[in-house]
Formats: structure tokens, C-alpha cells, sequence
């Protein structure tokens, strides 16, 4: 009977060591913009302001809790409008130079 477990064992210890290896699918490393500032956080009013050490044209996107893009929009100086955003929170993604970062951002 000892034999019948230690056999199962030993088959089953392929199992438990090859299901522990990890997978990566993007081998690329991230690129995030350098300086990046995004300010009021919480966010009040109808602009929010951001900056990056280029300051160049950003692409930005932001959706809400349910992955929905809500608003998209390219912006040439630091200020985004984001009056048509009722309150809650969303994600702030911003690319430029093909370089992204990604936020929390809560409208109040």
C-alpha cells in the first residue's frame, strides 16, 4: 500500500513544480514619463492641471470603474478639461512620446 502512494507521489511531483513557474507576456520595459505631476487630487472645480519634464503633447484618457473610456482628449498645454465628468473615481492615463502613466483621479 506504501508503494501505490509513494508512486503517486512521485508522478504528481511534476505537477506541482511545473504548475509554479511564473509567465510574462509583456518582456518590454515600462517607460514612464519623468516629472509627472497631475493636480488638484481630489479635483473640485472643472480643470485639472498636468505636467511632465517635456511638457509636450499628451494624449489622455480616462475611464471609470467599470473600464468605460469616459473622456479622450489631446491636450498642447498642461490644463484638461474634465467638466463633463460627474463626481466619482476614474483612471488617468496619459501618453506622450509614447510614453505612458497611469493615475488615480477623483472628481468631487
Amino acid at each position: 500500500m506504501k508503494k501505490i502512494y509513494f508512486v503517486l507521489l512521485l508522478m504528481a511531483l511534476p505537477l506541482f513544480s511545473f504548475g509554479q513557474d511564473l509567465v510574462t507576456v509583456n518582456k518590454e520595459p515600462v517607460q514612464e514619463l519623468q516629472g509627472f505631476k497631475m493636480y488638484p487630487n481630489p479635483a473640485y472645480g472643472n480643470e485639472v492641471y498636468i505636467t511632465t519634464e517635456t511638457n509636450g503633447v499628451k494624449d489622455i484618457k480616462i475611464y471609470d470603474v467599470f473600464g468605460e473610456v469616459v473622456l479622450t482628449s489631446r491636450i498642447t498645454t498642461n490644463t484638461l478639461d474634465i467638466s463633463r465628468l460627474v463626481p466619482g473615481v476614474y483612471v488617468l492615463q496619459v501618453t506622450e512620446r509614447k510614453k505612458t502613466m497611469t493615475r488615480k483621479l477623483v472628481v468631487k
